[in-house]
């Protein structure tokens, strides 16, 4: 059984480092659309693996995620357009604010379980939400912020593409690593019995609330790679149908695998750009997609694979 483990994660290995090499030179090759279009399923991605710490591994209803991209890329466009703080400052300082927002709203929610965290989590986010879009003098209320000065060095194409690999590719790493801790052992089993695993002595609301935090951060660093790829803004990054968006792209991908968000991000990120070129009814599509998955993939795609792997190298050892 060990062989077939470790046959597995070499494999594994050599695909990501395959993806990684054909990623970093993808913008030889490609039109500056679809460079643009793989940075924006990049971060993306990254977005929905910073959700799926809370949610697939945390077992939390984390219903308004998208607050945190939001409050990350406004925190960064801001600082950029109506401060003096450099960039070099403006982008980690701005993911720190998002982490901060999610500890606030954490140590609100994490008192309540299930379906009522989920429910007071979104009414907080629909807060901050509505003041974003009300607040015209500061940012910008419906109409956004544009323009924002993005540094020289990652303002082109292919610069704001390498920039957003870079940041990617490193977040995702220490996300693996923090879900490989026996940190992320422990918030997996509060997940699968949170009463035994208070029984036992954990500090169940403690690794809740750090897992919120940590995905409010990763989050605030999704927003800040917006920006550097759109240069701009708009109330749309906090809304719940973006969160929405969110909760499919982990079910999609299989929100018990770690790499399965990034694939379910890729999946829908390209759909709504195919499907958005003929049609306005984005949300149609989108909910046909979930009844879908809900009734063929309730374990998701990478999910579904996993499974299969995993049945048939049982079945190879039991018939040794």
């Amino acid at each position: 059984m060990g062989f077939f483990r470790n046959r597995s994660t070499f494999v594994s290995l050599i695909i990501l480092a395959v993806a990684l090499a054909l990623l970093a030179v993808a913008p030889l090759f490609l039109p500056r659309f679809f460079t643009y279009l793989l940075a924006l399923v990049m971060l993306t991605g990254l977005l929905s693996l910073s959700l799926n710490i809370p949610l697939g591994f945390g077992g939390m209803y984390q219903f308004h995620h998208a607050v945190f991209y939001g409050f990350g890329a406004y925190g960064v466009s801001l600082m950029l357009m109506k401060s003096p703080v450099p960039a070099a400052i403006a982008y980690p300082l701005a993911a720190i604010l998002s982490g901060l927002l999610a500890l606030v709203m954490g140590i609100i929610c994490v008192r309540l379980s299930k379906l009522y965290f989920g429910m007071l989590q979104l009414s907080l986010g629909s807060l901050v939400w509505v003041v974003v879009y009300r607040w015209y003098s500061f940012t910008g209320g419906d109409d956004g912020l544009h323009g924002v000065p993005i540094p020289s060095l990652i303002s082109s194409v292919s610069g704001s593409y390498y920039f957003t690999l870079i940041i990617t590719a490193i977040c995702s790493f220490i996300l693996y690593m923090v879900i490989s801790s026996p940190y992320g052992r422990i918030l997996q089993a509060i997940r699968d019995n949170p009463e035994r695993s208070a029984g036992v002595g954990i500090n169940v609301r403690l690794h809740r609330l750090v897992a919120l935090v940590i995905g409010g951060f990763f989050a605030g660093v999704a927003g800040t790679l917006f920006v550097t790829v759109e240069g701009s803004a708009f109330p749309d990054l906090l809304s719940w149908t973006l969160s929405l968006e969110l909760i499919i792209m982990c079910l999609l991908g299989g929100w018990f695998t770690f790499f399965g968000p990034m694939f379910g991000a890729a999946i829908i990120v390209v759909l709504r750009t195919i499907v958005g070129g003929y049609t306005e009814f984005w949300t149609l599509v989108l909910a046909i997609i979930l009844m879908l998955l809900i009734y063929f993939l309730p374990e998701g795609v990478l999910g579904y694979f996993q499974r299969f792997g995993s049945s048939g190298s049982n079945r190879v050892v039991e018939g040794k």
